[in-house]
């Protein structure tokens, strides 16, 4: 398992390098910071001068090189538009972000694995095909559509929840957490919903496949000859199976909420890391969008990993191939 963790830990490394080399090039092609910088009227003085002084003058291998080599020592440059620190910026923005996903996530593992558990029990039921084909709705519904229909419904024509901003929040720690407060939760709910109808979709669907392939197994098959109730083999036999494939997707899922809720941080006007990563690509500035995506791969290599371990902590069969191999 060490070595295992080592050479995850070592493909993240080379995966973040390449990905910061690509990123880089492809910002220094679609445009010039300066730009964005240097008012509409300042002579060419002035921008080389500002070109100078944030290190752009220079071939773009030399900056790549100056850029990688502050890396290793954990600093990513400051954004050319505040001054600050570019990864000072992601991470005060990481708690919304990350409080956002857990929440939706919560939300579609409420939703996704009880209908999912209903419709692979009782397949050929009238609810199953209607539990089926609100699945495919949420597959089928861009979120920015269902975003701004929640917006029209709950916050224009009924006026129960505000549709936009974070709310009040209260410290844990280093952390500012809205889902303290109930005007936090009050602006939290849209936005949460909105990306949780389309994770729930995709969790009913694995939930549904997973019931359907455990069920004619021996192990369920041995339950029900013991006698056992429908709902203890429910609770202590079928979950135990099942989790598996649920756990693996909503991992996965989750981290593409983290990494992707661009959309949905963007129409309600979230403060989390995906709205900055927005501004900061329209605005060319470079040191914050490269720390963010080496931070979100770093971020995805490792829950990839805490996925793989608890999947082998779920089933045996993992561990006991491994030690063969």
């Amino acid at each position: 398992m060490l070595a295992f963790i080592i050479r995850r830990l070592l493909q993240a490394v080379l995966v973040m390098a390449v990905m910061s080399g690509l990123v880089f090039v492809g910002l220094y092609v679609v445009g010039d910071p300066v730009s964005m910088m240097a008012s509409a009227e300042a002579t060419d003085l002035e921008r080389d001068e500002i070109r100078a002084n944030f290190g752009l003058d220079k071939p773009l291998w030399q900056q790549y090189g100056i850029f990688m080599s502050h890396a290793l020592q954990l600093d990513f440059g400051k954004s050319f538009l505040t001054g600050q620190s570019a990864m000072g910026l992601i991470l005060e923005r990481m708690p919304a972000t990350l409080e956002l996903a857990v929440v939706s996530m919560g939300l579609s593992m409420l939703i996704g694995v009880p209908l999912g558990i209903w419709a692979g029990l009782r397949p050929n039921a009238i609810s199953t095909r209607g539990i089926m084909t609100g699945s495919i709705l949420g597959f089928s519904l861009p979120n920015f559509w269902v975003g701004l229909m929640l917006i029209m419904v709950f916050a224009v024509y009924l006026g129960w929840l505000p549709a936009s901003g974070r709310g009040a929040t209260r410290h844990i720690g280093p952390l500012d957490l809205s889902v303290l407060t109930l005007d936090g939760w009050s602006r939290l709910v849209l936005p949460a919903i909105t990306i949780a109808l389309a994770k729930g979709a995709l969790i009913i669907r694995v939930t549904r496949a997973a019931t359907r392939e455990a069920l004619p197994t021996d192990y369920i098959k041995f339950a029900r000859a013991k006698g056992l109730g429908w709902s203890r083999i429910l609770r202590v036999h079928l979950l135990k199976i099942i989790m598996i494939p649920i756990i693996t997707v909503g991992g996965l899922e989750f981290g593409q909420v983290v990494a992707f809720a661009v959309v949905t941080e963007t129409i309600f006007a979230w403060p989390g890391m995906g709205k900055l990563l927005l501004d900061s690509i329209i605005t060319l500035d470079r040191p914050v969008v490269v720390a963010y995506l080496i931070l979100i791969v770093f971020f995805l290599v490792m829950l990839n990993l805490a996925v793989d371990i608890l999947y082998s902590v779920l089933d045996p069969r993992v561990r006991l191939q491994g030690a063969k191999a």
